[in-house]
């Protein structure tokens, strides 16, 4: 439920400010794979605008700032919307196709780097186990949708899905 429009709110506010962005994650996935319902949607800003994004996004929703992520939320939506600030993510903006998410046609990181992404969460050992196993599901979709991927993955994550 989002009696806020936190999603339309938070794309024009990115869109206003000119920060390039794209769909990563569990929506990610589900643009390239049969699609779960989930709650969330990450995205990954332009490396040069995360800062513009992070004083965009304070002005008008709740944002809570983590090591390697912004949580912008409202308190009228239960959709939870995470900006991974982390690094490693910066180039796939860059890589980033047009895509059907969420009824909407966003940016979307490329199905490889949507992959690495999952594969990055799944070895973390700071995540919660029901996330990594979220994240192992989210491969084996990408891996039946893309089997030709199947050499992008660690034997280690392999071994715990086949």
């Amino acid at each position: 439920m989002d009696r806020s429009d936190l999603l339309d709110r938070f794309l024009a506010t990115l869109r206003d400010h000119g920060i390039n962005f794209c769909v990563i994650g569990g929506q990610g996935v589900n643009a390239y794979a049969d699609p779960v319902v989930s709650l969330d949607l990450d995205v990954v800003v332009a490396a040069s605008h995360v800062d513009r994004c992070e004083q965009a996004l304070v002005s008008a929703f709740r944002v809570e700032r983590f090591p390697h992520s912004l949580n912008v939320s409202l308190p009228s939506s239960d959709l939870r919307i995470q900006v991974q600030t982390d690094p490693r993510y910066a180039g796939f903006v860059e890589r980033a196709a047009e895509h059907e998410v969420l009824g909407l046609t966003l940016p979307v990181a490329a199905i490889e780097d949507v992959l690495q992404g999952k594969v990055w969460a799944a070895e973390d050992p700071s995540r919660r186990a029901s996330k990594r196993q979220k994240d192992l599901a989210d491969i084996a979709r990408l891996l039946e949708s893309r089997p030709d991927l199947r050499p992008r993955v660690p034997d280690s994550i392999l071994k715990r899905l086949f």
